[in-house]
């Protein structure tokens, strides 16, 4: 479950989580070494993910260890509840969708869910979520309008679900309502890209205010499996189709496609989830701070322009 080059840290933290059980049970013998073993897999760890290539971040960005939307909302949003079904046909569990509390303030969050383990993952289609999903999404962003509350979604998914069912009941329709629902929200709007940000599917829920990435997510208009296929019909071309999508964190903040990267705890953020978790709400709560201050006029507008700047360029 772990990527070659993290077996080294792999063995390290096992060492750092037996004795920090330990040092917890009241053995303080153990202290010294404990923080000589920390100092150690914060260096190694900065070391392993400091050069790392778009293919490396892409395979960063779907390890099966890292935190999910599920996981965000146990260590950030408190008294969570869930809505279930679009109202139409059925409850799309790849997508949560609840109100809940941030730092005190009542919130909606909605966000793509891949599930951990095989008969959750399969319940939750891998996280790539059917109409209904985007549909249940658009209810909890009109009920978060009519309350009044910022909206904050967790973007983490390989792409809408494709199959026929799911275009037989209009998916490309839901994606595009989603969107214009979003874009045109009188409420302040964060989105997070936690994990994988494929397509359509992850711009659904990804017109907002301000788009924060995580430092190994990507956000891509297709994987680089697709790209490789569709452009060279050769699978084994998966690196040199992710380099030329620049689907990375640093690649999408110099395109200006996101406003800001999250720095993962010791360069990737599976390792510790609720460090994570805590880097993530820091800059959460710095966006909501200054888009709370902001009149719906300013906020509909300056979204707007956002987005209609995306790919514009002028030739000299």
């Amino acid at each position: 479950m772990y990527l070659e080059y993290e077996k080294k840290l792999l063995e390290l933290k096992e060492k750092i989580d037996n004795l920090s059980a330990l040092f917890r049970s009241g053995n303080r013998d153990v202290e010294r070494e404990l923080r000589s073993l920390q100092r150690e897999f914060r260096e190694k760890a900065k070391k392993a993910y400091s050069n790392l290539s778009p293919w490396d971040r892409v395979q960063l960005a779907r390890h099966p260890k890292r935190p999910h939307t599920s996981d965000y909302i146990k260590l950030m949003i408190e008294n969570f509840i869930e809505l279930h079904g679009d109202r139409r046909f059925a409850d799309d569990k790849a997508v949560v969708a609840g109100f809940g509390y941030f730092r005190g303030m009542p919130v909606a969050v909605i966000g793509h869910e891949k599930g951990r383990g095989t008969q959750e993952k399969i319940e939750r289609n891998f996280g790539m979520p059917h109409p209904e999903g985007y549909r249940k999404a658009i209810r909890v962003m009109k009920l978060a309008q009519r309350y009044r509350m910022p909206l904050i979604t967790f973007i983490d998914t390989p792409g809408a679900y494709p199959g026929i069912g799911a275009e037989e009941r209009g998916q490309s329709e839901a994606i595009a309502e989603s969107m214009l629902t979003m874009g045109y929200l009188k409420i302040p709007t964060v989105a997070v890209v936690i994990g994988e940000g494929g397509s359509g599917g992850a711009l659904a829920l990804g017109v907002a205010d301000r788009i924060c990435i995580m430092e190994n997510a990507y956000y891509s208009v297709i994987s680089p499996e697709g790209c490789a296929a569709i452009l060279w019909k050769e699978q084994g071309r998966v690196k040199e189709a992710a380099k030329a999508l620049r689907l990375t964190a640093r690649d999408l903040y110099e395109l200006g496609v996101v406003d800001c990267i999250i720095r993962e705890p010791f360069g990737a953020a599976h390792w510790d989830h609720r460090r994570s978790a805590r880097v993530v709400a820091y800059h959460i709560r710095k966006c909501l701070k200054e888009l709370c201050q902001k009149d719906t006029h300013t906020l509909l507008s300056e979204r707007m322009e956002k987005f209609k700047g995306m790919g514009a360029y002028v030739s000299g």
